[in-house]
């Protein structure tokens, strides 16, 4: 049999015309398919046969796409699809044994990333807004017009944001540009890095068990916790330099973020508990796409398992936030998560699929645990919006006879109709019930824009954001005035410099000072009955800067991130 090498793509029905002999023609990509049910494959030796539909299993939207063999690199392939992404040199495809209508096209030799989705590209390029591209993640793409007249601004607010902000288009608008508070929630980023610790009860058991496969079961699904509160689509307050965020009486975990540069933004946290120690570095990237924002997971996390001393390490997915402007807002991630134990070799990947027409694949994440020898062991399923389960396999990622799928982990009751999206955790992450004995008075939950903001006060909220903004471009004057740089007072820059897969990334590491300042307060009796609601919000590292707010400070002693 003769073949040809192409670039193999799939086609799916106009739903337009669904009885219609014209078909849309999309790269095809491999997936998982145990949980992906408008795409199967079925292994026959090195063979893989295709299915493809629309909206679901309708026998009626599926036709036989015929078979194609996978060659060249690209390490092992598991039955019932590939377990991971594999990198394929070369795809080849039978072009005398396909059905009318389904088309190969666009010659290729480069080399493929197989493992995602079919992509909902569901786009409307509307008159005057030219690169703006609307998704409806139920629909098709007949709805995407009607898509771009929902969302939370009113008409005439769109028009005005789209003036203000499609010059950004291709740009990193990370601290670049002044957002409406309209667009904010009552939280800072240095808040949002503690939602991580929702469910650190699962790190507990990552480091009780002995089975070393189940261990990263457990460490994988607390990193995928905390995408469901992730997916809120109101903007966090970006933090003031200097500015830091505490957290205790949760599980018995202690954490600390901290504000560790201005440009490029730059945060640090540190969690601590009987069972693990918790740290990263975070810099936010991201790149404005006229009505959607991809963001950029800069950064390095890394998890220290007390018991056994293994070290894990995170690389999550980029994030898409679709319909800034115009439509609802939603969010995706997709693909792949890979948590890496570096002590014992072993890791979980985890693939997280993109939303498809219709919705289909929505929230779906699938994966395994793999030895150090890279054979797959456990198999890892379900959605970040609801939970994850797993089950052992065999070494084709098949299950294991006689066992079945265990849930692992479950998303908790959440509030109803929350006007932020909340979950009863984030609530009390800005509640002084999760804030210790002698708060620092650099502390997120005290910032007066967010308070105004939480309070329902949107003109209070947008006049304090502006002011405290004034005042960090006023500190900064001073410092540059003085040739100082700014020092954080609970991390220091170690010098090195690790890569990531979205750029270079500086790494601050903890100086322990903290933990030394708690067991301090915590023995000293005069911060009982301190009124913490009563502090003034105070990140900045001169006396005078608070007062500075519109005028260039006078040169004074600096008091590196004064506290109460």
């Amino acid at each position: 049999m003769a073949f040809q090498e192409r670039q193999l793509c799939y086609a799916i029905p106009d739903p337009a015309q669904p009885d219609a002999t014209a078909w849309n023609s999309f790269p095809l990509q491999l997936v998982n398919s145990r949980h992906w049910p408008n795409m199967r494959t079925r292994k026959t030796g090195a063979e893989f046969d295709f299915v493809v539909g629309i909206g679901g299993s309708s026998s009626r939207n599926e036709e036989t796409v015929g078979s194609i063999l996978l060659s060249g690199g690209g390490g092992r392939l598991c039955s019932g699809g590939i377990a991971r992404r594999q990198e394929v040199s070369t795809v080849v495809a039978m072009t005398n044994e396909k059905p009318s209508g389904w088309s190969f096209s666009n010659f290729t030799s480069s080399v493929y990333n197989f493992g995602s989705a079919v992509q909902n590209k569901v786009s409307s390029l509307l008159p005057g807004h030219e690169g703006l591209e609307v998704v409806n993640p139920e629909g098709s793409q007949d709805d995407a017009e009607e898509e771009a007249n929902k969302g939370r601004f009113k008409q005439e607010d769109r028009e005005s944001y789209w003036k203000m902000m499609h010059k950004y288009i291709g740009s990193d608008v990370t601290s670049m540009v002044t957002l409406p508070v309209i667009i904010f929630q009552p939280m800072t980023m240095l808040q949002m890095m503690a939602e991580l610790m929702e469910y650190s009860h699962l790190l507990d058991l990552a480091d009780q068990t002995d089975d070393p496969h189940l261990k990263m079961v457990y460490a994988v699904s607390w990193a995928v916790s905390v995408y469901y509160a992730y997916q809120r689509t109101w903007k966090p307050f970006n933090p003031i330099l200097g500015e830091t965020y505490e957290m205790v009486n949760h599980n018995g975990v202690t954490f600390l973020s901290e504000q560790v540069s201005h440009h490029p933004p730059m945060s640090s946290g540190h969690a601590e508990s009987a069972h693990f120690t918790y740290d990263v570095t975070s810099k936010l990237k991201t790149k404005f796409l006229g009505n959607s924002v991809d963001v950029y997971p800069v950064g390095r996390t890394r998890v220290v398992l007390k018991r056994t001393g293994e070290v894990l390490e995170l690389v999550p997915p980029p994030t898409k936030v679709h319909n800034l402007i115009f439509g609802r807002t939603w969010a995706d991630s997709p693909g792949d998560m890979i948590l890496t134990n570096l002590t014992t070799g072993t890791k979980a990947v985890l693939y997280f699929q993109p939303c498809g027409w219709f919705g289909a694949g929505r929230h779906e994440v699938d994966g395994y645990i793999y030895d150090k020898e890279e054979i797959p062991k456990m198999l890892v399923t379900g959605k970040w919006s609801t939970g994850l389960s797993y089950q052992p396999c065999d070494v084709e990622g098949e299950p294991l006879p006689n066992t079945e799928l265990k849930e692992v982990w479950k998303v908790a009751e959440t509030p109803k109709n929350d006007k932020y999206s909340f979950t009863h955790f984030c609530h009390k992450l800005n509640s002084f019930e999760t804030a210790p004995k002698g708060l620092l008075s650099s502390d997120s939950r005290l910032r007066p824009d967010r308070l105004a903001l939480e309070h329902g006060d949107m003109s209070k909220a947008g006049s304090e954001k502006s002011r405290l903004e004034e005042q960090q471009r006023a500190e900064k004057r001073q410092r540059e005035a003085q040739n100082l740089e700014f020092t954080p007072r609970w991390f220091r820059l170690t010098g090195d410099v690790t890569s990531t897969p979205w750029g270079d990334l500086e790494i601050y590491e903890y100086n322990g000072k903290y933990t030394e300042r708690r067991a301090t307060i915590d023995s000293n009796l005069e911060h009982d009955n301190a009124d913490q609601k009563s502090i003034k919000f105070n990140p900045w590292q001169f006396e005078n800067s608070e007062d500075q707010g519109h005028a260039p400070p006078s040169i004074s002693h600096p008091v590196i991130n004064a506290t109460s």
